[in-house]
């Protein structure tokens, strides 16, 4: 009897590596199940105040997060431990305090890896409330913080021993009736803003000479009145920290010079007595 031989064709390399990726696939999404409902495992996001993106990746408990990994959006991670309260991130930089999810909230402390630290409130991942701010090189802010900037009162202390005591805006000293105390004994009382004098205000040097009057980005500009310790004074107006405009000048003794000033020097007189 002569028969044929009927031969199954053997799949090709290309079907059996599908089915091996179908089946590892299928493997995968049945393992990311199991963590999601049995270990609680999650994935989550959350935005910062300033407007960073938060991506978690790790256990949960009751929809809380317990540990796992943050990924920011500018590029930084961190390793968190809720049950610590603590994150380590990828820079060195380490915080320790109170967490609402993913983000720093209340109280904490941050301590960088160039060595500033700063302990005080937080909300929505960054710092805001009342705070110190203690930087490498010596400077303190003790005070308020909006957003992550220094805004509000405060009180500052600068390495060389200079000190300012004021408001703050937007991360500058800003404000009416600020102390800022230099370390070789001058003093200005009076009004800040963009972090330098301007408006009124009253500049005391160690030597006993005395400026009251108008400045314009930390320069005598507007009208003042500039008395020396001899005695000796200038009422009048100011350009430059010079004497520029008309004004009065007063010697030891109380004769008087009126006139037109220009650059600290007299360029004519209307009385002279």
């Amino acid at each position: 009897m002569n028969g044929r031989r009927y031969y199954k064709p053997r799949p090709s390399f290309g079907r059996i590596m599908l089915r091996i990726i179908i089946g590892a696939v299928i493997c995968l999404l049945i393992a990311a199940a199991v963590a999601y409902f049995a270990l609680g495992v999650r994935y989550k996001s959350q935005r910062t105040a300033d407007g960073l993106k938060i991506r978690f990746f790790g256990l949960t408990e009751n929809g809380n997060i317990k540990k796992g990994w943050i990924r920011y959006s500018n590029g930084l991670s961190a390793k968190i431990d809720a049950s610590s309260g603590r994150l380590i991130y990828s820079n060195g930089d380490v915080y320790e305090g109170e967490l609402s999810g993913a983000m720093k909230e209340g109280a904490g402390k941050m301590t960088y890896s160039n060595g500033d630290v700063y302990e005080g409130e937080f909300r929505g991942d960054v710092y805001d409330g009342k705070g110190v701010l203690t930087y490498a090189e010596g400077a303190v802010y003790d005070g308020m913080f909006v957003s992550g900037r220094e805004d509000g009162s405060a009180s500052v202390t600068f390495p060389d021993g200079s000190s300012f005591t004021g408001t703050y805006k937007d991360g500058k000293m800003d404000g009416a009736s600020c102390v800022f105390r230099h370390a070789n004994g001058d003093v200005y009382t009076g009004d800040f803003s963009d972090g330098m004098m301007n408006g009124h205000g009253e500049y005391v040097w160690a030597n006993g000479d005395k400026y009251t009057g108008d400045f314009k980005n930390d320069v005598r500009e507007g009208h003042g009145v500039y008395e020396w310790a001899n005695g000796e004074k200038y009422d009048g107006e100011f350009a430059g920290n010079l004497m520029n405009g008309y004004g009065v000048y007063t010697f030891v003794g109380g004769r008087t010079y009126e006139g037109y000033f220009e650059n600290g020097v007299v360029v004519r007189t209307d009385t002279n007595e």
